[in-house]
């Protein structure tokens, strides 16, 4: 049985999230943004239900920490209505967002979108320009050097480069990435492709000759 954390300060969530989930995943009640952090150091959840606003470390900040140790999938939960928000979310590295409040069928439906995203096949390894994806861990190495990212940035790096020289639309992108897109827009695969080429350079990989910007379209991989 898969387990997933739920980060919330207020006990009437974490409850009414336990009451949805319990029947099909394991559930690890936490109270604070530390206290996840704390949770990751001896357990590895398969996702983490993060509430944004919480006191002393809100969910961005916690979303943003946990990134730097872990690229578990992350779903938050949010009561903000602000595109802005939830746009900074995603960018910070979390897989997808739900508003409060929640119907308990949605929440199912979005933590299985985030698992078959997730998912791939057992043992795969894709090489290309001296990049080796490692489908199974979702690891990417190069010169056998490990490059950390975010499962957003694996994902969309492993679709491009299993489609060499097919452009991507952004819009194909975004549908690809998150369930739905009504709160992001195109600056969010701009944002996640800037990333991914940051920490490529940071590898001295020649990431302009083979991620390309197609300009007015989107984004293809050369090989």
């Amino acid at each position: 049985m898969r387990t997933i954390a739920l980060v919330d300060d207020e006990d009437r969530m974490l409850e009414l999230l336990e009451l949805y989930l319990e029947a099909d995943y394991r559930c690890r009640k936490v109270k604070s943004g530390q206290g996840v952090l704390d949770l990751l150091e001896v357990e590895a959840p398969d996702l983490i239900i993060l509430d944004v606003m919480m006191p002393k470390m809100d969910g961005f900040e916690t979303c943003e920490r946990i990134r730097r140790m872990s690229n578990v999938p992350i779903i938050l939960l949010t009561a903000l209505d602000g595109k802005e928000e939830v746009v900074k979310g995603l960018h910070l590295g979390a897989d997808d967002y739900i508003v409060k409040p929640f119907d308990g069928e949605e929440l199912k439906a979005r933590i299985q979108a985030v698992f078959r995203r997730s998912r791939v096949s057992s043992g795969t390894e894709i090489e290309s320009a001296g990049l080796v994806l490692k489908e199974e861990s979702h690891e990417l190495y190069y010169h056998n050097q490990r490059v950390k990212m975010t499962p957003k940035e694996f994902y969309l790096l492993a679709k491009l480069i299993k489609n060499p020289e097919r452009v991507y639309s952004r819009d194909e992108l975004l549908n690809s990435l998150w369930s739905t897109n009504d709160w992001t827009d195109e600056r969010t695969v701009d944002s996640h492709v800037r990333n991914l080429r940051d920490k490529l350079r940071r590898f001295e990989f020649p990431v302009e000759d083979h991620l390309r910007t197609v300009w007015g379209v989107g984004y293809k991989w050369i090989r």
